[in-house]
């Protein structure tokens, strides 16, 4: 009777402890802009470094699943880290500085076995709770409403692993990291070997991916188009000529064009 009487004790006491770690991320997540002192404090009180860099996860899952879920993401950031239920999906804040990571962390998908097991996780950060949540709470839950519609459910993403999809969630696009991810090894080729690789897939893209009308536009030999494509190929890696993947880089093309063109 004693040990069910402790036992019953402890369960009633981790459950006021969680509530009250669910309610403080709650007044985060409500405030709009920077928090109030006393909510500052009150996350401290919880073991929050509230001036340290921090990560916001939005998972999407069957509300059957939510509690389990609950338990699990609350031991990833031991007594710095807090869990709260939201619209319909489970918030976490965790101290660090790596979205992806945190989030693949979590994120599941389902089984034949099992249908229900999937886990969607949107991450945004770092950034500071001292400074307000609301823009990342903004941002993790486009980026969990964007891998859904993607038909990507049971995975994990941040704004900047979506893509193109990627661009429309963040406060603040990060467009040249965008341009960098996709063209990065041709543009660094370009630069380091004096070539006209760029140059070449605008042509190639611009004639309707022919290479043969490329090479016309740009006054080379057939063969100099079809060259530089296998090296082009070999920089982006398999797969870059695959519909989804051409979109991103056309769209990187122009992307980069219009900076360019900004920059002269």
């Amino acid at each position: 009777m004693v040990t069910a009487l402790v036992l019953l004790s402890t369960q009633r006491a981790d459950e006021a402890d969680r509530l009250d770690r669910a309610d403080g991320l709650a007044e985060l997540l409500g405030a709009a802009g920077p928090p109030r002192p006393a909510t500052l404090a009150r996350l401290a009180a919880l073991g929050v470094s509230v001036h340290r860099p921090h990560l916001l996860l939005v998972c999407r899952s069957h509300p059957a699943r939510r509690r389990a879920l609950a338990r699990e993401a609350a031991t990833l950031g031991g007594r710095s880290g807090l869990v709260a239920e939201r619209e319909g999906a489970l918030v976490v804040l965790l101290p660090g500085d790596d979205p992806a990571a945190a989030g693949a962390r979590l994120a599941r998908p389902s089984s034949e076995q099992d249908s229900d097991a999937g886990v969607t996780v949107g991450a945004a950060g770092p950034f500071r709770p001292a400074d307000g949540a609301d823009a990342a709470l903004w941002e993790a839950r486009r980026a969990a409403e964007a891998l859904l519609a993607l038909d990507r459910a049971g995975e994990s993403a941040a704004a900047a692993g979506l893509g193109f999809a990627g661009l429309l969630l963040g406060d603040r696009p990060d467009v040249a990291g965008y341009v960098d991810g996709i063209l990065g090894p041709v543009a660094e080729h370009d630069e380091r070997r004096g070539s006209d690789l760029l140059h070449t897939l605008e042509a190639y893209y611009a004639t309707g991916a022919s290479p043969t009308r490329a090479a016309a536009r740009l006054h080379v030999h057939v063969n100099t188009v079809a060259q530089r494509l296998e090296r082009i190929g070999t920089l982006l890696g398999p797969g870059w000529q695959d519909p989804e993947r051409s979109l991103e880089v056309q769209l990187a093309l122009r992307l980069h064009r219009l900076d360019a063109s900004g920059r002269q």
